[in-house]
C-alpha cells in the first residue's frame, strides 16, 4: 500500500501482525526443547518418539516451505499466512492435548505445515504493504521484536513446564494465534504477484516424501535394524522419492528449485557450510537441554536460562557481523565462525554432572554464541548475493530449507551416534557418555563447514549493499530475506 506512512494505525497492526506470526513460529522451534524430557517422562516415550516430536515439525516445514511462498505469491499472501496462523493455532492445540507420543508427533507434523504456510508470509507482506522508502525500516523493527521470540523462548519454555505443564507451551499459541488473525483480517492489505505460473506440487510431494522417507529410516533404524521391513520400505521410498525430485527440478518446466543456481561455485559451498552448521546446531540444541535436566538436575526454567547467552549475543551482534563481511568480505569469518562454534562445542564437554554453571556451561555457550554472530549473516547475505537477481527468493529458501533439513537429519542421526537407544536419555551415566560423543561429532560438522569456506569467492558481496541479518536466532537463517539486500 504505497500511501502508507511509518506512523499510523495501520502500519503498526501490520508490524504487529508479521512479528505475532513469525514470532509464534519461532518461539514453537526453541520452547520445545526445554519440554522435552517432562514430555518423555510423562508419555513414557523413548529416544525415537522424542527424535519425532522434533523432526515431524522440522520435517513439514523444510519440505514445504519452498512451496509455500510460491503459493502466497499466486493465490494472495495474506490468504496464505491466514491459513497458516490458523493451522497452526489448531495444530497446536491438538499439541497440547496429545494423550501419548504418536499423537503429539502427528499434531506436529501438522503444525510444522502450518508454520511453513506463515513463515514466508510475514516478509512478504512488509515488502508488498510498505513503501519502498520504508522498507528496511520495517524489516529492522520486525527483525529487532521478532528476534526477542528466540531469546526468550527456552525461558518461558522452562517457566510453563515449571509452573503448570508441558502442555502450555503449546496452548499458549492459541492467544496468539486469535491475535495475529483479527490483526490481519482488520488491517493487512492483499496482495499477490499478479502472476500465475504453475506452481510444481508433484515436486514439493517428491521432496516431502524423499525427507520423510529418509528420516523414519534414520530415526527407526537404529533400534529395528536395516534388515527391518518397516525401515528398508523407508528408505527405499525416501531415496525414490528424493530421485523424483531431482528429476523434475533438472528437466521440469516449473522447478522450485531452479537448477541454473547450483552452476555457482560460492552457492553451493556456501549452501554446504549452512547445513553441515546448522545440522551441529540442531544436534547440541537437542541435546544440551535434556543433558541440563537429566544429568546435572536443572530445572526447566533453570536449563532455559542456560542458552539464553546465545542468543543474546545473536540478536546484539548480528546485524555488525553483516556489515564487518560487506566491508571485509565473507569467507574469514564463514572460515573462523564455524570455527568458533565447534571451540564452543568442544568446551560443552565440560558439561557433566557436578560442574557449575559458570565454569562448566558458560565458556561454551559463549563461544558457540559468538561463532555463530560471525557466521549466519555473512552465509545467508552470501546465499542471496550468489544466487541470479531473478532467483533471490528461491535462493532463500533453498538456504532457510537446508539449514532446516541439517537440524532435522542431525536430531534422527545424532543419538544413534552417540549409542543413545530406548529411554537411555532418562539416564544421567549414559546420558553423560552420549554427550560427549555427540559433541566430538558436532565439533567435526562444523571444523568442517568452515573448511567449504575456503573455496568462497569473497568478492561475492561487493556489489551488494550492506545485508543485516533479519532474523538471526538459533533455528535458521531469515527466510526471504533477500528483502533486505534489495530495500536495505
Amino acid at each position: 500500500m504505497p500511501g502508507m506512512e511509518w506512523n499510523s494505525r495501520q502500519a503498526r497492526a501490520v508490524l504487529a501482525t508479521t512479528i505475532l506470526g513469525s514470532g509464534m513460529a519461532m518461539l514453537d522451534g526453541t520452547i520445545v526443547n526445554v519440554a522435552l524430557p517432562a514430555i518423555g517422562r510423562e508419555f513414557g516415550a523413548s529416544v525415537s518418539g522424542l527424535q519425532w516430536i522434533l523432526d515431524g515439525y522440522l520435517l513439514a516445514l523444510a519440505a514445504l516451505i519452498l512451496i509455500a511462498g510460491a503459493l502466497g505469491d499466486r493465490y494472495g499472501r495474506r490468504r496464505v499466512f491466514l491459513i497458516g496462523v490458523v493451522w497452526f493455532g489448531l495444530a497446536s492445540l491438538l499439541c497440547g492435548v496429545a494423550v501419548n507420543t504418536e499423537l503429539l508427533v502427528l499434531a506436529r507434523v501438522l503444525q510444522g505445515v502450518g508454520g511453513a504456510l506463515l513463515t514466508p508470509g510475514s516478509l512478504a507482506i512488509l515488502q508488498a504493504s510498505f513503501p519502498r522508502e520504508l522498507r528496511a525500516r520495517a524489516i529492522g523493527a520486525w527483525s529487532g521484536l521478532g528476534g526477542l521470540a528466540a531469546v526468550f523462548g527456552p525461558l518461558l519454555g522452562g517457566l510453563l513446564v515449571q509452573a503448570g505443564s508441558w502442555r502450555l507451551a503449546f496452548l499458549i499459541n492459541l492467544p496468539l494465534a486469535a491475535a495475529c488473525v483479527w490483526l490481519a483480517i482488520k488491517y493487512v492489505p492483499e496482495t499477490s504477484s499478479g502472476e500465475h505460473e504453475r506452481v510444481d506440487f508433484l515436486g514439493s510431494a517428491m521432496g516431502a516424501l524423499g525427507l520423510a522417507g529418509i528420516t523414519a529410516a534414520l530415526v527407526e533404524g537404529p533400534s529395528r535394524g536395516l534388515a527391518d521391513p518397516l525401515v528398508l520400505g523407508c528408505l527405499i521410498i525416501g531415496l525414490t522419492g528424493m530421485t523424483i525430485f531431482v528429476l523434475l527440478q533438472v528437466r521440469g518446466r516449473h522447478p522450485l528449485v531452479p537448477p541454473a543456481m547450483f552452476a555457482n561455485r560460492t552457492f553451493v559451498l556456501a549452501n554446504g557450510l549452512t547445513f553441515l552448521v546448522y545440522a551441529a546446531l540442531g544436534g547440541v540444541m537437542m541435546l544440551l537441554v535434556l543433558q541440563l535436566q537429566v544429568s546435572l538436575g536443572y530445572s526447566p526454567t533453570a536449563a532455559g536460562l542456560a542458552g539464553l547467552p546465545i542468543s543474546l549475543i545473536m540478536l546484539l551482534f548480528s546485524a555488525r557481523s553483516g556489515r564487518l563481511a560487506q566491508r571485509l568480505g565473507p569467507r574469514l569469518q564463514l572460515i573462523i565462525g564455524p570455527l568458533l562454534v565447534a571451540a564452543g562445542i568442544l568446551l560443552l564437554r565440560l558439561v557433566v554432572p557436578g560442574a557449575s554453571y559458570v565454569f562448566g556451561v558458560l565458556p561454551g555457550v559463549l563461544l558457540f554464541g559468538a561463532g555463530l554472530a560471525l557466521a549466519v549473516a555473512p552465509v545467508t547475505a552470501t546465499v542471496l548475493a550468489a544466487a541470479p537477481d531473478a532467483h533471490a527468493g528461491a535462493a532463500s529458501g533453498v538456504n532457510n530449507a537446508v539449514a532446516r533439513t541439517g537440524g532435522l537429519l542431525a536430531v534422527a542421526v545424532l543419538p544413534a551416534l552417540a549409542g543413545l537407544h530406548g529411554a537411555e536419555y532418562a539416564d544421567p551415566a549414559a546420558l553423560t557418555a552420549g554427550w560427549q560423543i555427540a559433541l566430538l561429532v558436532c565439533a567435526g560438522l562444523c571444523a568442517a563447514g568452515g573448511l567449504f569456506a575456503i573455496g568462497i569467492d569473497n568478492r561475492v558481496l561487493a556489489e551488494e549493499k550492506p545485508a543485516d541479518c533479519l532474523s538471526c536466532g538459533v533455528d535458521a537463517p531469515p527466510t526471504h530475506a533477500n528483502t533486505a539486500s534489495q530495500n536495505a
